[in-house]
């Protein structure tokens, strides 16, 4: 049997406004309520505030029906003749708990500023802890597998080495070659005013060696191969593949983290080299235009003006963020939970993560350099 449609009728007794409302007041049937009450008060022309609301007819009711009902009788609310006692029990329980929504509070730009630089700095707190946990677990499994050296997994690395050393020669080499060309235009340009030009070799030669060089490679590698690391394992989170390893008692960090990270310590000094080697070759090319030095002129000077520990500073830190780039990859795809969504806003993360420690352990590494006189 089909249940009656919820009707409503505005009309007057004894001089007073009175709603009559009949049938089916249930969750299920309310579609179109408002538009049907708005028509019978315009067809009846009547004032609604104040009024009594006759509910004897209504057949079946349930909270949201009662809500409806009452909101009939405006905000001030209105008498209501229910059809038996259980009826008129739910009317009160749900006037009883028409309570208006309380105002929405309006912050100032500088309470919502202060807010959410706190909300930033104590994300930036728990990140960072997180991350230095991450590092002594990753500590301590190395060092239980220096006990026992058949953990190690000699294929994993080379794998990985190859992803991250041989497949980013060709770009490391075309951005350090042009980086070289760089430096030497504009060294040739600016120490042209002085007379000396020359002096443009010494520059490309420590800016590589020092600087550039490593930073770059440092640089390229976060957003190549840092950003890989989060996407593999991120996936294999996501496909629940981690869980199942820990299921059958394989470490994650074992057997996906250290090869990673033994991989790119190894591997960010070769890049290094090779990009160093790439930017002197640029400026070597870019003085032989600018300044008609030859090759053999250009390597001579630099052989008799620029010492090796301008060589060895930019190589000590190459290990140190072949460690921080991949820890931090490693770290953020472990963090991906639920969707792919997840799997893209870490990886992001990671990549920015990543380049900001490296320019901040520059910063680092150039002070105490400073500071040693090296």
């Amino acid at each position: 049997m089909a249940e009656a449609e919820p009707t409503i009728r505005y009309t007057q007794r004894a001089g007073k406004p009175v709603i009559e409302v009949a049938g089916t007041w249930t969750v299920f049937s309310l579609r179109d309520i408002h538009r049907k009450a708005q028509a019978a008060l315009k067809a009846a022309g009547a004032a609604r505030a104040g009024s009594l609301i006759d509910a004897s007819k209504v057949e079946r009711l349930d909270t949201a029906g009662a809500l409806e009902i009452l909101k009939l009788g405006g905000d001030r609310g209105a008498e209501v003749a229910a059809a038996n006692p259980s009826q008129a029990d739910l009317f009160k329980v749900v006037q009883a708990n028409m309570t208006p929504a309380p105002p929405a509070r309006r912050e100032e730009w500088v309470v919502q500023w202060l807010g959410e630089v706190g909300r930033t700095a104590v994300h930036f707190y728990e990140q960072v802890v997180n991350l230095l946990s991450f590092f002594g677990e990753i500590l301590v499994t190395f060092v239980e597998a220096l006990a026992r050296p058949k953990r190690f997994r000699p294929n994993a690395v080379v794998q990985q080495m190859y992803e991250v050393w041989i497949r980013a020669l060709v770009i490391v080499g075309v951005l350090c070659f042009l980086i070289g060309v760089v430096i030497a235009y504009q060294g040739v340009q600016q120490l042209k005013q002085f007379g000396a030009e020359t002096f443009t070799v010494e520059a490309v030669g420590i800016g590589m060696f020092r600087e550039l060089g490593v930073l770059l490679t440092a640089i390229i590698v976060a957003g190549r191969s840092g950003s890989a690391f989060t996407a593999q394992i991120g996936t294999m989170q996501v496909n629940q593949e981690v869980d199942a390893m820990r299921t059958i008692g394989l470490n994650p960090i074992e057997w996906l983290v250290l090869p990673r990270i033994s991989a790119l310590v190894i591997c960010l000094p070769l890049l290094t080299f090779w990009g160093d080697m790439a930017g002197l070759l640029g400026g070597a090319v870019a003085c032989t235009f600018y300044l008609d030095f030859t090759f053999v002129q250009f390597f001579a000077r630099l052989r008799d003006t620029v010492g090796a520990w301008h060589f060895y500073t930019g190589m000590i830190k190459a290990p140190v963020f072949g460690a921080v780039i991949a820890t931090i990859g490693c770290f953020e795809g472990l963090q991906v939970r639920g969707s792919a969504e997840s799997v893209g806003q870490l990886t992001t993360k990671s990549v920015v993560e990543a380049i900001f420690c490296v320019i901040v352990l520059d910063a680092i590494f150039s002070i105490i350099f400073l500071l040693a006189g090296v």
